[in-house]
């Protein structure tokens, strides 16, 4: 039988049980003979929703690089690597296009939201053709098995309909929230310093403490100091220093907190290289193919980018769970890590035989990830290069843009990542937009122009602001512009606010230490972007100043008017109300 669901029509497919419950729905398979193995295009069912075909859309990926952007009938990648390229082959090429998580569809000046409240054992995604939305599982191929009732509970799914799109997120976060509550009640996002971006793998010890000692005077508000990749003599033996560190990374650490400074570090916990002990030890910890031989990731996705090949670890296995938790506590206690940054989560989610033959790839990265939880204690955990949905509840803060490159392509690809995602912003976790990259480096560099649209999109995010740039290499403009960051994010913690998904214009209220309100008003083109007017619209008549330069622009009137030339350009400007 049909329902309604937020004066939307809901067709359940064939063997499809449904419930309304808090204006969610609960969708149950009925199993054949209490067990069925469900295929990765298992539909839930149809709403029904009359299109043009020219509506905006943004629908999210299964993992961090993965958005799709454009209308109904053009959609558009937003990053690098869609869920169905070549490399990652999530799902075929040739199948239409997924929107996993969520679906936000732009119509009339009405933002209409489907998306999946809950990811406990399946993946879920919306497709739209023949005049509706379609809901489906990916089931992996997995044999599920029920006691008497026949029913497999699935995910739940909920529309929104509403003329403000920021309403309608934060509804959907509420009901997020109910099935998996926040990991990270804080409202402060930490302020730090990453080595990646600076020094990449050949980072040593001597970097880290060269860096460390310019944090203070000026820049003493750099609390954490990140310890990137490149550490660990191999992957996935991540208490062994390389020889880049040979008096041990405790010795690293122990200094960074001598300094007053938070010390953080990095680890890729789902997977291993061939050169590393535990991969030599034991053979029977990871996942395999179903004709027994181990996967390795780049038989079935993308192999990684580097120390391949990947081998990924089975944490349904109990002897991997505790190894997970002895890890990341002999960081956490011995150590002195506050804060741990897992990369290449998403590998965790692969699909293969695991310990626990019925445990999908979504179950398995969850369970990894609370032995994780169990060792890092009150330790911050930041997802990265992450299965979105599958990471609900279980980190404090997450990575949703591609890694930052000095080039103007990457700046803006990063900034469109992130402000389709920052609405997640203290919803769900603490966004990570990547670092502030403000100088160049011998083997990589930009243009001023791409620095100052770099600064105004950290500016507009918020959430984590980490450095990347070698500290002894930074100009006046490099410190400055970092320091009035941290400036903003004293001020306030939230991220600015979009009205529409063509990320043209956003609003951000910095309440100011005299007691009034400094209303801040972006403007945005970006790459691809033709030259266009954009009128920004003050609630009454006021003053209007560049954001960074202090200058007077406009008197006395409540709208201002940029001309922005075609590509890459942003502005920042400024009210006052007393």
């Amino acid at each position: 039988m049909s329902c309604i669901l937020n004066a939307i029509v809901f067709q359940p497919a064939a063997q499809i049980v449904i419930s309304l419950q808090h204006e969610q729905l609960f969708p149950c398979y009925q199993l054949d003979n209490h067990s069925q193995i469900l295929s990765s295009h298992t539909q839930i069912g149809r709403f029904t929703f009359p299109y043009k075909g020219t509506e905006t859309i943004i629908g999210d990926g299964f993992q961090m690089l993965a958005q799709t952007g454009g209308t109904i009938d053009q959609p558009v990648a937003i990053g690098r690597c869609p869920d169905n390229n070549s490399e990652y082959r999530i799902y075929p090429q040739d199948a239409p296009n997924r929107y996993y998580n969520y679906l936000v569809i732009e119509q009339n000046k009405t933002f209409t939201l489907f998306g999946f409240t809950s990811c406990r054992r399946f993946a879920g995604y919306f497709e739209i053709h023949d005049q509706a939305v379609h809901a489906f599982i990916d089931g992996e191929s997995c044999l599920c098995q029920v006691d008497e009732s026949d029913l497999l509970a699935l995910e739940n799914i909920i529309t929104i309909e509403g003329t403000s799109l920021d309403e309608v997120y934060q509804l959907f976060a509420q009901a997020i929230n109910v099935n998996h509550p926040k990991r990270n009640q804080q409202l402060a996002s930490p302020i730090g310093w990453c080595s990646w971006y600076a020094y990449y793998a050949g980072v040593s010890a001597q970097d880290i403490d060269s860096n460390v000692s310019r944090m203070d005077g000026d820049n003493s508000a750099i609390e954490w100091v990140l310890l990137d990749d490149g550490y660990q003599a191999y992957m996935g033996d991540w208490l062994t220093p390389s020889d880049r560190f040979t008096n041990g990374i405790k010795t690293v650490i122990a200094n960074i907190k001598q300094q007053g400074k938070k010390p953080a570090i990095w680890l890729a916990p789902f997977i291993a290289e061939p050169s590393s002990t535990i991969f030599k030890q034991h053979p029977e910890w990871f996942v395999r193919h179903h004709n027994g031989e181990l996967l390795k990731a780049e038989t079935v996705t993308y192999g990684g980018w580097r120390c391949t090949p990947w081998y990924i670890l089975d944490t349904s296995h109990p002897q991997v769970q505790a190894h997970l938790t002895h890890v990341v506590k002999t960081m956490r206690e011995e150590w002195g890590v506050e804060l741990f940054k897992l990369d290449a989560n998403y590998w965790g989610t692969l699909k293969g035989q695991r310990y626990q033959r019925d445990c999908t790839g979504v179950t398995a990265y969850r369970l990894g990830m609370e032995a994780i939880a169990k060792g890092a204690g009150t330790a911050w955990l930041l997802g990265c290069n992450a299965p979105m949905w599958p990471s609900l509840g279980l980190v404090d803060a997450m990575r949703v843009s591609d890694d930052v490159e000095r080039n103007v392509h990457r700046f803006s690809q990063i900034a469109q990542e992130t402000f389709y995602r920052s609405w997640q912003h203290l919803s769900l976790w603490h966004i990570d937009p990547d670092c502030a990259t403000l100088v160049d480096l011998v083997n990589q560099k930009t243009d001023h122009h791409s620095y100052l649209f770099h600064r105004d999109a950290l500016l507009a995010a918020g959430g984590l602001l980490l450095s990347g740039d070698p500290l002894a290499q930074w100009n006046s403009f490099a410190q400055q512009s970092f320091l009035r960051l941290v400036h903003r994010q004293q001020l306030t913690q939230h991220a600015a606010v979009f009205k529409d998904l063509r990320l043209t214009t956003a609003e951000l209220a910095l309440p100011l230490t005299d007691g009034s309100v400094q209303q801040l008003y972006f403007a945005f083109n970006y790459i691809d972007d033709a030259e266009q007017e954009v009128l920004l619209e003050a609630e009454y008549a006021t003053d209007w100043f560049d954001f960074w330069s202090g200058a007077c622009v406009a008197k006395n009137t409540s709208t201002y008017t940029i001309a922005m030339g075609s590509g890459l350009e942003s502005h920042v400007f400024y009210t006052v109300k007393a």
